[in-house]
């Protein structure tokens, strides 16, 4: 594995996030790791998100969504959020609706509440941009999960090529 394509982008710094999304009265939320902010004027963070996800629909419906920034301790949760949807998904955690409705989990370390400014595709993903319309620190003394952190949770090393394709 050391040498797997897998191995070379689990050295890439990300985070790992609790994306919240709603529309009407249905809601959901899903780990991500490719979450980054791209602007300062707007501020702006971009997700990547497959669009065959359940939650994409919520998120295009809505035109908003939630970024909940996970604890170096809270890997249990990133699991429990990488699962696929069901209807008590969110019921096993404390949440309250942001402005926009989406999940905010109040043991996070922070949130973000974005609304959707723009989105495009970016390979088998799609790049959603976001313009940040709230946000909290709410524990100032924890560090953040990076996903290198996760190991193999996500099941994601076996999505990589074994070998770069011609260049």
């Amino acid at each position: 594995m050391s040498n797997s394509i897998a191995a070379l982008f689990q050295r890439l710094t990300q985070g790992v996030y609790v994306v919240g999304v709603a529309h009407g009265e249905t809601r959901n939320a899903f780990t991500a790791a490719w979450v980054m902010q791209i602007s300062f004027d707007p501020l702006l963070l971009a997700l990547s998100i497959n669009p065959r996800h359940s939650s994409y629909g919520l998120l295009k419906q809505s035109g908003a969504f939630s970024v909940n920034v996970l604890k170096k301790s809270q890997t249990e949760l990133a699991a429990h959020f990488g699962r696929p949807a069901h209807a008590e998904k969110l019921a096993a955690t404390e949440w309250t609706p942001g402005r926009a409705d989406t999940p905010l989990l109040r043991d996070a370390l922070a949130w973000f509440e974005c609304e959707v400014v723009g989105e495009h595709l970016a390979g088998d993903h799609i790049l959603v941009l976001g313009k940040v319309i709230d946000g909290r620190l709410l524990d100032s003394d924890a560090e953040p999960m990076a996903y290198r952190e996760t190991g193999a949770m996500d099941g994601a090393s076996v999505l990589f090529p074994e070998r770069f394709g011609d260049a």
